[in-house]
């Protein structure tokens, strides 16, 4: 059995779960799975520039963290409707992402990735002294209002149906676009850039536009993020947070389309129910790093698809008896 052939049935049972969490409060925090949605689709935005196109960014919480203020301040100070505001986060982000992602192109390699996270930081320290951030206290009391004038979002359940339909948009857009054209030039420019120029795709326009989609996607996870927990904080533009969304893809999967997502759950649930360790968090999250990295090289899902490939019943050779020829022979 292959892994695409379970592809439909686990996203089913996947999405009915996740349907019916705000019926089973004692069992999961519907608040915990909004965060943990927020990381899913900033790990599947992350993984088009690493996984799909080859570019390693170590700045990509630059776009997170400004989605988050850009619709904080939106929201709060200027009564700009929530589903503006979160919009307008991921426009902010995609300009941004667009902006770096010119800068950063014009080297490869580690390079590329430091140019990234030199800007980041520039992004970090403009909004650890800008007047309207809050700086270490982040920008509080976000209020949530409502979704297109009619869904009150300070209802918690309603607030989740509505993050989990943008988070459900999301990744269809990050499917959509590794299964397009658009989304093949991004892989042969990862598996041999020069034959790609060589064949006339404008690569350097292509990378801009990879950068741009992908800061898009990862802006509006930081704004929905915003808008859950009422804050924009400077952790959601710290580079640990860049770190947290590499690791989320490396366990999951880069070479996979969805992969990221079972990373993101699997470091929000250790990052959840492993708070009470303290600073110990860090360290068990890192041996567990270590040990996929060890066992799983292709992530989780890579191992698992390779591993259902690997089940598969031998496909029977063709018969090369003389028996078999006469019989050829004979139907001729």
């Amino acid at each position: 059995m292959q892994l695409r052939s379970l592809t439909w049935p686990l996203l089913i049972i996947g999405l009915l779960a996740l349907l019916a969490v705000p019926f089973f409060p004692q069992l999961v925090y519907s608040v915990f799975i909004m965060k943990t949605l927020c990381f899913v689709l900033f790990a599947c935005a992350f993984n088009l520039l690493l996984g799909h196109t080859g570019i390693l960014s170590f700045g990509h919480a630059a776009f997170f963290g400004s989605g988050a203020y850009v619709t904080g301040q939106l929201v709060k100070a200027y009564g700009v409707p929530t589903e503006l505001g979160i919009l307008a986060g991921g426009l902010v982000a995609a300009l941004l992402g667009a902006v770096i992602g010119a800068l950063a192109i014009r080297r490869s390699g580690i390079y590329l990735a430091m140019i990234t996270l030199a800007i980041s930081q520039l992004v970090f320290f403009f909004f650890l002294q800008a007047p309207f951030t809050g700086a270490e206290d982040g920008l509080q009391r976000i209020p949530r209002g409502t979704f297109l004038g009619v869904i009150d979002l300070n209802n918690d359940t309603a607030l989740y149906y509505v993050v989990l339909g943008i988070v459900g948009a999301g990744l269809w857009v990050v499917w959509r676009t590794v299964n397009s054209p658009f989304g093949q030039v991004m892989r042969a420019i990862r598996e041999h850039e020069p034959r790609a120029i060589s064949l006339g795709y404008p690569v350097a326009r292509y990378k801009v536009l990879v950068f741009a989609l992908s800061a898009g996607l990862s802006g509006i996870a930081g704004s929905l993020k915003a808008i859950i927990f009422q804050l924009a904080a400077l952790y959601d533009v710290h580079w640990h947070t860049s770190g947290d969304v590499i690791l989320m893809t490396l366990l999951g999967g880069m070479n996979t389309v969805f992969g990221p997502a079972v990373g993101a759950a699997i470091v929000s649930t250790l990052n959840h129910y492993l708070d009470p360790f303290g600073a110990w968090v860090t360290v068990i999250i890192g041996v567990v790093f270590m040990t996929c990295v060890l066992m799983f090289r292709q992530g989780v899902v890579g191992e698992l698809g390779k591993l259902l490939a690997s089940r598969r019943p031998p496909t029977a050779p063709p018969d090369t008896t003389p028996h078999a020829s006469a019989r050829a022979d004979s139907h001729h």
